[in-house]
């Protein structure tokens, strides 16, 4: 048995992240999602498991990948911006053909 087939055996039908519930004629739509993200780390007690819809598994994932990035991550404030790019808006409106 897989650890897919243990995860549905042992956790409800239910994405852990939007609670939406699962019939067992959709179970296709459920993933399994390692907790630590380590793929091999398949404990019985189903421990590094929760089942994630597609959508949410998706978002979970993309998370993971914009913070290694760098988005999303709490940084110090940036500097104030410089640029002043409508800076000589007013000489051009008021410029005299």
């Amino acid at each position: 048995m897989d650890y897919r087939d243990a995860a549905l055996k042992i956790l409800p039908w239910i994405c852990a992240r939007c609670a939406r519930e699962f019939p067992a004629s959709r179970l296709k739509e459920l993933t399994v999602h390692h907790v630590d993200g380590n793929h091999h780390h398949n404990p019985a007690d189903g421990s590094n498991w929760e089942l994630l819809c597609l959508y949410c598994h998706e978002n979970e994932h993309a998370r993971v990948e914009d913070s290694k990035a760098g988005g999303g991550a709490k940084q110090s404030d940036p500097a104030p911006a410089k640029h002043k790019g409508l800076a000589g808006l007013s000489d051009l409106l008021h410029k005299k053909k």
